[in-house]
Protein backbone atom coordinates (compact mmCIF):
# COMPACT_ATOMS: atom_id res chain seq x y z
CA UNK A 1 0.00 0.00 0.00
CA UNK A 2 1.67 3.24 -1.17
CA UNK A 3 -0.40 5.81 0.79
CA UNK A 4 -3.40 6.30 3.11
CA UNK A 5 -6.62 8.13 2.11
CA UNK A 6 -9.09 9.33 4.78
CA UNK A 7 -12.65 10.11 3.68
CA UNK A 8 -14.07 12.89 5.86
CA UNK A 9 -17.16 15.07 5.84
CA UNK A 10 -20.49 15.80 7.54
CA UNK A 11 -22.79 12.89 8.45
CA UNK A 12 -24.75 11.29 5.61
CA UNK A 13 -22.79 12.73 2.68
CA UNK A 14 -21.94 9.23 1.39
CA UNK A 15 -18.52 8.49 2.90
CA UNK A 16 -19.25 4.82 3.70
CA UNK A 17 -20.83 4.27 0.25
CA UNK A 18 -17.61 5.47 -1.42
CA UNK A 19 -15.52 3.42 1.04
CA UNK A 20 -17.44 0.24 0.09
CA UNK A 21 -17.01 0.98 -3.61
CA UNK A 22 -13.24 1.51 -3.29
CA UNK A 23 -12.66 -1.70 -1.29
CA UNK A 24 -15.07 -3.68 -3.48
CA UNK A 25 -17.04 -5.03 -0.49
CA UNK A 26 -19.89 -3.91 1.75
CA UNK A 27 -17.65 -3.58 4.80
CA UNK A 28 -19.20 -0.38 6.17
CA UNK A 29 -22.85 -0.07 7.20
CA UNK A 30 -24.82 2.27 4.95
CA UNK A 31 -28.21 3.80 5.80
CA UNK A 32 -30.21 6.91 4.98
CA UNK A 33 -30.11 8.12 8.57
CA UNK A 34 -27.05 10.19 9.54
CA UNK A 35 -24.42 9.11 12.07
CA UNK A 36 -24.33 5.37 11.27
CA UNK A 37 -20.50 5.32 11.23
CA UNK A 38 -19.10 6.07 14.68
CA UNK A 39 -15.53 4.79 14.55
CA UNK A 40 -12.75 4.32 12.01
CA UNK A 41 -12.79 1.54 9.46
CA UNK A 42 -9.73 0.67 7.39
CA UNK A 43 -9.68 -1.25 4.10
CA UNK A 44 -7.46 -2.06 1.12
CA UNK A 45 -8.66 0.03 -1.81
CA UNK A 46 -8.25 -0.56 -5.55
CA UNK A 47 -8.76 2.17 -8.12
CA UNK A 48 -7.41 1.27 -11.53
CA UNK A 49 -3.75 0.35 -10.99
CA UNK A 50 -3.60 2.22 -7.65
CA UNK A 51 -3.45 0.26 -4.41
CA UNK A 52 -3.83 2.21 -1.18
CA UNK A 53 -5.32 2.14 2.32
CA UNK A 54 -8.67 3.92 2.72
CA UNK A 55 -10.17 5.00 6.07
CA UNK A 56 -13.89 5.55 6.59
CA UNK A 57 -14.50 8.07 9.37
CA UNK A 58 -17.38 9.29 11.51
CA UNK A 59 -19.31 12.34 10.32
CA UNK A 60 -17.75 15.64 11.39
CA UNK A 61 -19.99 17.59 13.74
CA UNK A 62 -19.56 20.91 15.54
CA UNK A 63 -18.83 19.39 18.96
CA UNK A 64 -15.60 19.66 20.97
CA UNK A 65 -16.73 18.38 24.40
CA UNK A 66 -16.61 14.82 25.79
CA UNK A 67 -20.00 13.90 24.30
CA UNK A 68 -20.26 11.04 21.81
CA UNK A 69 -20.13 13.50 18.91
CA UNK A 70 -17.10 15.22 20.42
CA UNK A 71 -15.22 11.93 20.85
CA UNK A 72 -16.16 10.90 17.30
CA UNK A 73 -14.81 14.20 15.99
CA UNK A 74 -11.50 13.77 17.83
CA UNK A 75 -11.19 10.27 16.40
CA UNK A 76 -11.76 11.62 12.89
CA UNK A 77 -9.23 14.42 13.43
CA UNK A 78 -6.67 11.81 14.49
CA UNK A 79 -7.35 9.91 11.25
CA UNK A 80 -6.76 13.18 9.35
CA UNK A 81 -3.40 13.59 11.08
CA UNK A 82 -2.37 10.00 10.28
CA UNK A 83 -3.54 9.95 6.64
CA UNK A 84 -1.39 11.03 3.70
CA UNK A 85 -4.38 12.40 1.74
CA UNK A 86 -7.82 13.63 2.90
CA UNK A 87 -10.87 13.44 0.65
CA UNK A 88 -13.36 16.03 1.96
CA UNK A 89 -16.88 15.13 0.84
CA UNK A 90 -19.90 17.42 0.66
CA UNK A 91 -23.47 16.71 -0.47
CA UNK A 92 -23.88 18.40 -3.87
CA UNK A 93 -27.68 18.36 -3.59
CA UNK A 94 -27.66 20.11 -0.20
CA UNK A 95 -24.87 22.50 -1.19
CA UNK A 96 -22.17 23.99 1.01
CA UNK A 97 -23.26 24.44 4.64
CA UNK A 98 -21.65 26.61 7.37
CA UNK A 99 -20.28 23.41 8.97
CA UNK A 100 -18.66 22.45 5.63
CA UNK A 101 -16.94 25.86 5.53
CA UNK A 102 -15.69 25.46 9.10
CA UNK A 103 -14.26 22.00 8.49
CA UNK A 104 -12.68 23.04 5.19
CA UNK A 105 -10.74 25.66 7.15
CA UNK A 106 -9.64 23.03 9.71
CA UNK A 107 -8.51 20.60 7.00
CA UNK A 108 -6.45 23.26 5.24
CA UNK A 109 -4.43 23.66 8.45
CA UNK A 110 -4.18 19.98 9.45
CA UNK A 111 -3.54 18.13 6.18
CA UNK A 112 -0.94 18.76 3.48
CA UNK A 113 -3.06 17.09 0.77
CA UNK A 114 -6.80 17.82 0.76
CA UNK A 115 -9.07 16.87 -2.15
CA UNK A 116 -12.67 18.02 -2.47
CA UNK A 117 -15.47 15.75 -3.70
CA UNK A 118 -19.08 16.78 -4.35
CA UNK A 119 -21.06 13.55 -3.89
CA UNK A 120 -24.60 12.74 -5.04
CA UNK A 121 -23.80 14.85 -8.11
CA UNK A 122 -25.77 12.86 -10.67
CA UNK A 123 -28.35 14.92 -12.55
CA UNK A 124 -28.93 18.66 -13.03
CA UNK A 125 -30.22 19.12 -9.47
CA UNK A 126 -26.63 18.95 -8.18
CA UNK A 127 -25.15 21.58 -10.54
CA UNK A 128 -25.63 24.47 -8.14
CA UNK A 129 -23.97 22.58 -5.26
CA UNK A 130 -20.95 21.65 -7.41
CA UNK A 131 -20.45 25.28 -8.44
CA UNK A 132 -20.86 26.40 -4.83
CA UNK A 133 -18.11 23.96 -3.74
CA UNK A 134 -15.51 26.08 -5.57
CA UNK A 135 -15.97 28.67 -2.82
CA UNK A 136 -14.39 26.39 -0.19
CA UNK A 137 -10.94 27.20 -1.59
CA UNK A 138 -9.87 23.55 -1.91
CA UNK A 139 -9.47 23.53 -5.68
CA UNK A 140 -11.68 21.95 -8.31
CA UNK A 141 -14.34 19.67 -6.80
CA UNK A 142 -14.54 16.10 -8.08
CA UNK A 143 -18.08 15.44 -9.25
CA UNK A 144 -18.95 12.06 -7.74
CA UNK A 145 -21.79 9.62 -7.40
CA UNK A 146 -20.57 6.99 -4.96
CA UNK A 147 -23.90 5.16 -5.27
CA UNK A 148 -23.61 4.75 -9.06
CA UNK A 149 -19.82 4.72 -9.42
CA UNK A 150 -19.63 7.95 -11.43
CA UNK A 151 -16.64 10.28 -11.26
CA UNK A 152 -14.10 7.65 -10.16
CA UNK A 153 -11.95 8.43 -13.20
CA UNK A 154 -11.62 12.03 -12.00
CA UNK A 155 -10.70 10.79 -8.53
CA UNK A 156 -8.04 8.53 -10.08
CA UNK A 157 -6.62 11.47 -12.08
CA UNK A 158 -6.10 13.51 -8.91
CA UNK A 159 -4.69 10.61 -6.88
CA UNK A 160 -2.22 9.37 -9.53
CA UNK A 161 0.47 12.10 -9.16
CA UNK A 162 0.19 11.93 -5.35
CA UNK A 163 0.59 8.13 -5.47
CA UNK A 164 3.81 8.53 -7.47
CA UNK A 165 5.09 11.10 -4.95
CA UNK A 166 4.37 8.88 -1.94
CA UNK A 167 5.87 5.81 -3.67
CA UNK A 168 9.09 7.75 -4.38
CA UNK A 169 9.19 8.97 -0.77
CA UNK A 170 8.69 5.42 0.51
CA UNK A 171 11.57 4.22 -1.68
CA UNK A 172 13.83 6.92 -0.22
CA UNK A 173 12.95 5.99 3.37
CA UNK A 174 12.80 2.23 3.01
CA UNK A 175 16.11 0.56 3.92
CA UNK A 176 17.85 -1.64 1.39
CA UNK A 177 17.38 -5.23 2.55
CA UNK A 178 17.94 -8.65 1.03
CA UNK A 179 21.01 -7.29 -0.82
CA UNK A 180 22.19 -9.70 -3.53
CA UNK A 181 25.90 -10.44 -3.60
CA UNK A 182 28.11 -10.83 -6.65
CA UNK A 183 29.66 -14.28 -6.39
CA UNK A 184 32.40 -13.33 -8.86
CA UNK A 185 33.59 -10.50 -6.60
CA UNK A 186 34.69 -12.87 -3.84
CA UNK A 187 37.24 -12.09 -1.13
CA UNK A 188 40.80 -13.14 -0.86
CA UNK A 189 41.31 -16.42 0.94
CA UNK A 190 42.46 -14.74 4.13
CA UNK A 191 39.50 -12.36 4.36
CA UNK A 192 36.45 -13.31 6.38
CA UNK A 193 33.89 -10.53 6.10
CA UNK A 194 33.13 -7.42 4.09
CA UNK A 195 33.03 -3.94 5.58
CA UNK A 196 29.75 -2.65 6.98
CA UNK A 197 28.34 0.49 5.28
CA UNK A 198 28.75 3.51 7.54
CA UNK A 199 25.54 5.49 8.29
CA UNK A 200 25.63 9.05 6.91
CA UNK A 201 23.39 12.11 7.17
CA UNK A 202 21.89 11.20 3.78
CA UNK A 203 21.46 7.54 4.73
CA UNK A 204 21.06 7.45 8.52
CA UNK A 205 20.80 4.24 10.52
CA UNK A 206 17.06 3.56 10.89
CA UNK A 207 15.94 2.33 14.32
CA UNK A 208 12.41 1.40 15.48
CA UNK A 209 11.64 1.18 19.21
CA UNK A 210 8.75 -1.25 19.77
CA UNK A 211 7.13 -2.94 22.72
CA UNK A 212 4.02 -3.22 24.86
CA UNK A 213 2.20 -0.11 26.13
CA UNK A 214 3.90 1.76 28.99
CA UNK A 215 7.28 0.07 28.49
CA UNK A 216 8.90 3.52 28.30
CA UNK A 217 9.54 3.89 24.55
CA UNK A 218 8.87 7.64 24.33
CA UNK A 219 10.81 8.31 27.55
CA UNK A 220 13.80 6.40 26.16
CA UNK A 221 13.79 8.37 22.90
CA UNK A 222 13.47 11.68 24.78
CA UNK A 223 16.54 10.74 26.80
CA UNK A 224 18.48 9.87 23.62
CA UNK A 225 17.40 13.20 22.07
CA UNK A 226 18.28 15.11 25.22
CA UNK A 227 14.95 16.99 25.22
CA UNK A 228 11.27 16.38 25.96
CA UNK A 229 10.19 16.10 22.32
CA UNK A 230 7.65 13.29 22.76
CA UNK A 231 4.63 13.27 25.07
CA UNK A 232 5.10 10.93 28.03
CA UNK A 233 3.22 10.09 31.22
CA UNK A 234 2.16 7.27 33.56
CA UNK A 235 -0.86 6.38 31.41
CA UNK A 236 -0.45 3.51 28.96
CA UNK A 237 -1.06 4.15 25.28
CA UNK A 238 -0.20 7.86 25.00
CA UNK A 239 1.65 7.43 21.69
CA UNK A 240 -0.84 6.89 18.87
CA UNK A 241 1.14 6.84 15.62
CA UNK A 242 4.73 6.14 14.60
CA UNK A 243 6.82 9.33 14.83
CA UNK A 244 10.25 9.47 13.21
CA UNK A 245 12.99 11.82 14.38
CA UNK A 246 16.43 12.49 12.87
CA UNK A 247 19.46 13.17 15.07
CA UNK A 248 23.06 12.21 15.82
CA UNK A 249 23.58 9.75 18.66
CA UNK A 250 27.17 9.67 19.88
CA UNK A 251 28.36 10.59 16.38
CA UNK A 252 26.07 8.14 14.53
CA UNK A 253 23.42 9.72 12.24
CA UNK A 254 20.14 7.95 13.02
CA UNK A 255 16.43 8.12 12.19
CA UNK A 256 14.53 6.75 15.17
CA UNK A 257 10.85 5.72 15.20
CA UNK A 258 8.70 5.96 18.31
CA UNK A 259 5.76 3.56 17.97
CA UNK A 260 2.47 2.89 19.71
CA UNK A 261 2.38 0.12 22.30
CA UNK A 262 1.34 -3.23 20.85
CA UNK A 263 -1.15 -5.22 22.92
CA UNK A 264 -2.53 -8.68 22.27
CA UNK A 265 -4.78 -8.71 19.21
CA UNK A 266 -7.80 -9.85 21.24
CA UNK A 267 -7.48 -6.81 23.53
CA UNK A 268 -7.26 -4.30 20.69
CA UNK A 269 -10.86 -3.18 20.29
CA UNK A 270 -10.70 0.48 19.33
CA UNK A 271 -10.25 1.20 15.64
CA UNK A 272 -7.80 3.96 16.52
CA UNK A 273 -5.60 1.51 18.41
CA UNK A 274 -5.71 -0.88 15.45
CA UNK A 275 -4.51 1.94 13.21
CA UNK A 276 -1.78 2.81 15.74
CA UNK A 277 -0.54 -0.79 15.88
CA UNK A 278 -0.54 -1.13 12.08
CA UNK A 279 1.47 2.12 11.94
CA UNK A 280 3.97 0.57 14.35
CA UNK A 281 4.24 -2.52 12.16
CA UNK A 282 5.03 -0.27 9.19
CA UNK A 283 7.79 1.34 11.28
CA UNK A 284 9.37 -2.13 11.75
CA UNK A 285 9.45 -2.50 7.96
CA UNK A 286 11.15 0.89 7.59
CA UNK A 287 13.80 0.05 10.22
CA UNK A 288 17.17 -1.63 9.91
CA UNK A 289 17.57 -2.30 13.65
CA UNK A 290 14.55 -2.98 15.88
CA UNK A 291 14.88 -2.32 19.62
CA UNK A 292 12.36 -4.46 21.53
CA UNK A 293 11.83 -2.62 24.82
CA UNK A 294 10.72 -4.71 27.82
CA UNK A 295 9.55 -3.72 31.28
CA UNK A 296 11.94 -5.19 33.88
CA UNK A 297 9.02 -5.91 36.21
CA UNK A 298 7.14 -8.07 33.66
CA UNK A 299 9.60 -9.13 30.94
CA UNK A 300 8.99 -11.68 28.20
CA UNK A 301 5.23 -11.81 28.23
CA UNK A 302 3.66 -13.54 25.23
CA UNK A 303 3.23 -10.24 23.39
CA UNK A 304 6.93 -9.36 23.80
CA UNK A 305 7.84 -12.68 22.17
CA UNK A 306 5.44 -12.02 19.29
CA UNK A 307 6.93 -8.57 18.68
CA UNK A 308 10.50 -9.92 18.67
CA UNK A 309 9.48 -12.78 16.40
CA UNK A 310 7.84 -10.30 14.00
CA UNK A 311 11.09 -8.33 13.72
CA UNK A 312 13.00 -11.56 13.04
CA UNK A 313 10.53 -12.67 10.35
CA UNK A 314 10.83 -9.24 8.69
CA UNK A 315 14.59 -9.87 8.54
CA UNK A 316 15.64 -6.98 10.79
CA UNK A 317 18.53 -6.85 13.24
CA UNK A 318 17.14 -7.13 16.78
CA UNK A 319 18.33 -5.67 20.09
CA UNK A 320 16.44 -6.42 23.31
CA UNK A 321 16.50 -3.65 25.91
CA UNK A 322 15.15 -4.14 29.45
CA UNK A 323 13.88 -0.80 30.81
CA UNK A 324 13.23 0.46 34.36
CA UNK A 325 16.41 -1.27 35.57
CA UNK A 326 16.98 1.51 38.10
CA UNK A 327 14.13 0.22 40.31
CA UNK A 328 15.20 -3.44 40.12
CA UNK A 329 16.55 -4.68 43.46
CA UNK A 330 18.14 -8.08 42.67
CA UNK A 331 19.99 -7.08 39.52
CA UNK A 332 22.46 -9.99 39.09
CA UNK A 333 19.87 -12.67 39.74
CA UNK A 334 17.33 -10.94 37.50
CA UNK A 335 19.83 -10.55 34.65
CA UNK A 336 20.74 -14.25 34.80
CA UNK A 337 17.07 -15.21 34.66
CA UNK A 338 16.46 -12.82 31.74
CA UNK A 339 19.26 -14.30 29.63
CA UNK A 340 18.11 -17.85 30.35
CA UNK A 341 14.49 -17.01 29.44
CA UNK A 342 15.58 -15.17 26.28
CA UNK A 343 17.61 -18.10 24.92
CA UNK A 344 14.83 -20.54 25.78
CA UNK A 345 11.84 -18.55 24.49
CA UNK A 346 13.46 -17.00 21.39
CA UNK A 347 15.92 -19.58 20.02
CA UNK A 348 15.69 -17.98 16.55
CA UNK A 349 17.40 -14.89 18.03
CA UNK A 350 19.89 -16.71 20.22
CA UNK A 351 22.78 -14.44 21.10
CA UNK A 352 21.02 -11.18 20.23
CA UNK A 353 22.22 -8.27 22.41
CA UNK A 354 20.35 -8.01 25.73
CA UNK A 355 20.93 -4.61 27.33
CA UNK A 356 19.61 -3.23 30.64
CA UNK A 357 18.72 0.48 30.59
CA UNK A 358 16.90 3.15 32.53
CA UNK A 359 15.06 5.55 30.24
CA UNK A 360 14.35 7.74 33.27
CA UNK A 361 17.98 8.24 34.37
CA UNK A 362 19.77 7.54 31.09
CA UNK A 363 21.94 4.74 32.51
CA UNK A 364 22.85 2.06 29.99
CA UNK A 365 22.20 4.19 26.89
CA UNK A 366 25.87 4.01 25.87
CA UNK A 367 25.67 0.20 26.01
CA UNK A 368 22.45 0.31 23.97
CA UNK A 369 24.16 2.46 21.32
CA UNK A 370 27.08 0.03 21.07
CA UNK A 371 24.70 -2.97 20.90
CA UNK A 372 22.73 -1.37 18.04
CA UNK A 373 25.92 -0.72 16.04
CA UNK A 374 27.11 -4.28 16.62
CA UNK A 375 23.75 -5.73 15.57
CA UNK A 376 23.86 -3.55 12.43
CA UNK A 377 27.39 -4.78 11.68
CA UNK A 378 26.37 -8.45 11.99
CA UNK A 379 23.26 -7.79 9.85
CA UNK A 380 25.57 -6.61 7.04
CA UNK A 381 28.12 -9.41 7.44
CA UNK A 382 29.44 -11.43 4.51
CA UNK A 383 31.61 -14.54 4.75
CA UNK A 384 33.93 -15.61 1.92
CA UNK A 385 32.92 -18.66 -0.13
CA UNK A 386 36.25 -20.44 0.45
CA UNK A 387 35.94 -20.07 4.20
CA UNK A 388 32.30 -21.21 4.11
CA UNK A 389 33.13 -24.43 2.27
CA UNK A 390 36.00 -25.28 4.62
CA UNK A 391 33.57 -24.75 7.48
CA UNK A 392 30.92 -26.92 5.78
CA UNK A 393 33.39 -29.81 5.43
CA UNK A 394 34.10 -29.69 9.15
CA UNK A 395 30.37 -29.60 9.99
CA UNK A 396 29.73 -32.63 7.76
CA UNK A 397 32.55 -34.60 9.39
CA UNK A 398 31.31 -33.76 12.88
CA UNK A 399 27.69 -34.59 12.11
CA UNK A 400 26.84 -36.08 8.67
CA UNK A 401 23.36 -35.43 7.27
CA UNK A 402 20.75 -38.18 7.67
CA UNK A 403 19.74 -40.67 5.00
CA UNK A 404 15.91 -40.57 4.85
CA UNK A 405 14.45 -43.62 3.11
CA UNK A 406 17.98 -44.86 2.56
CA UNK A 407 18.93 -41.90 0.33
CA UNK A 408 22.07 -40.16 1.51
CA UNK A 409 21.83 -36.34 1.26
CA UNK A 410 25.07 -34.94 -0.16
CA UNK A 411 25.94 -31.31 0.63
CA UNK A 412 28.29 -30.29 -2.19
CA UNK A 413 28.82 -26.54 -2.07
CA UNK A 414 27.90 -23.45 -0.03
CA UNK A 415 27.95 -19.71 -0.72
CA UNK A 416 26.50 -16.52 0.70
CA UNK A 417 23.96 -15.02 -1.71
CA UNK A 418 22.64 -12.06 0.32
CA UNK A 419 23.27 -9.73 3.23
CA UNK A 420 20.86 -7.60 5.32
CA UNK A 421 20.17 -10.21 6.77
CA UNK A 422 22.82 -12.82 5.88
CA UNK A 423 21.42 -15.39 3.45
CA UNK A 424 23.23 -18.62 2.49
CA UNK A 425 22.63 -21.18 -0.26
CA UNK A 426 23.68 -24.84 0.02
CA UNK A 427 23.77 -26.97 -3.13
CA UNK A 428 22.75 -30.49 -2.23
CA UNK A 429 20.98 -33.62 -3.38
CA UNK A 430 17.37 -34.22 -2.23
CA UNK A 431 16.87 -30.76 -0.64
CA UNK A 432 13.20 -31.54 -0.05
CA UNK A 433 14.16 -34.46 2.23
CA UNK A 434 16.46 -32.44 4.52
CA UNK A 435 14.99 -32.44 8.06
CA UNK A 436 14.46 -29.09 9.78
CA UNK A 437 16.70 -30.17 12.66
CA UNK A 438 19.76 -30.41 10.37
CA UNK A 439 19.07 -26.95 8.90
CA UNK A 440 18.96 -25.59 12.47
CA UNK A 441 22.27 -27.37 13.17
CA UNK A 442 23.87 -25.49 10.24
CA UNK A 443 22.32 -22.12 11.19
CA UNK A 444 23.46 -22.45 14.82
CA UNK A 445 26.94 -23.37 13.57
CA UNK A 446 27.03 -20.26 11.36
CA UNK A 447 26.04 -18.10 14.31
CA UNK A 448 28.72 -19.54 16.57
CA UNK A 449 31.66 -19.97 14.20
CA UNK A 450 31.29 -16.71 12.24
CA UNK A 451 30.25 -14.55 15.21
CA UNK A 452 26.74 -13.73 13.99
CA UNK A 453 24.69 -13.74 17.20
CA UNK A 454 21.07 -12.71 17.16
CA UNK A 455 20.68 -11.66 13.54
CA UNK A 456 18.14 -13.48 11.33
CA UNK A 457 19.92 -16.02 9.11
CA UNK A 458 18.29 -17.33 5.93
CA UNK A 459 19.45 -20.77 4.77
CA UNK A 460 18.21 -22.09 1.41
CA UNK A 461 18.80 -25.66 0.21
CA UNK A 462 18.95 -26.01 -3.54
CA UNK A 463 19.20 -29.12 -5.70
CA UNK A 464 21.87 -29.23 -8.40
CA UNK A 465 20.21 -31.78 -10.64
CA UNK A 466 21.88 -35.00 -11.77
CA UNK A 467 25.16 -34.72 -13.69
CA UNK A 468 24.91 -38.13 -15.42
CA UNK A 469 23.94 -37.41 -19.09
CA UNK A 470 22.98 -41.09 -19.67
CA UNK A 471 20.59 -41.36 -16.72
CA UNK A 472 17.03 -42.06 -17.89
CA UNK A 473 18.00 -43.20 -21.40
CA UNK A 474 16.85 -46.57 -22.64
CA UNK A 475 19.54 -49.20 -22.78
CA UNK A 476 20.82 -49.69 -26.36
CA UNK A 477 19.70 -52.96 -27.94
CA UNK A 478 22.47 -55.22 -29.42
CA UNK A 479 22.55 -55.51 -33.22
CA UNK A 480 21.39 -58.71 -35.00
CA UNK A 481 25.01 -59.52 -36.01
CA UNK A 482 26.14 -59.32 -32.36
CA UNK A 483 23.26 -61.58 -31.35
CA UNK A 484 24.24 -64.05 -34.10
CA UNK A 485 27.92 -64.09 -33.10
CA UNK A 486 26.96 -64.44 -29.45
CA UNK A 487 24.80 -67.46 -30.36
CA UNK A 488 27.76 -69.19 -32.05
Amino acid sequence: MSFTLAIVGRPNVGKSTLFNRLVGKRLALVDDQPGVTRDLREGEARLGDLRFTVIDTAGLEDATDDSLQGRMRRLTERAVDMADVCLFMIDARTGVTPIDEMFAEILRKRSAHVMLAANKAEGAAADAGVIEAWGLGLGEPIRLSAEHGEGLNDLYAQLQPLADEFAARADDHTPEIEVDLDEDADFEDGDEISRTPVPTAAKPLQIAVVGRPNAGKSTLINKVLGEERLLTGPEAGITRDAISLRMEWDGTPIRIFDTAGMRKKAKVQEKLEKLSVSDGLRAVKFAEVVVVLLDAAIPFEQQDLRIADLAEREGRAVVVAVNKWDVEEHKQEKLRDLKEAFDRLLPQLRGAPLVTVSAKTGRGLDRLHDAILRAYDVWNRRVSTARLNRWLSGMLEAHPPPAPQGKRIKLRYMTQAKTRPPGFVVMCSHPDKMPESYSRYLVNGLRQDFDMPGTPIRLTLRGQGDKNPYKGRKKAQPSKLKKHLKGK
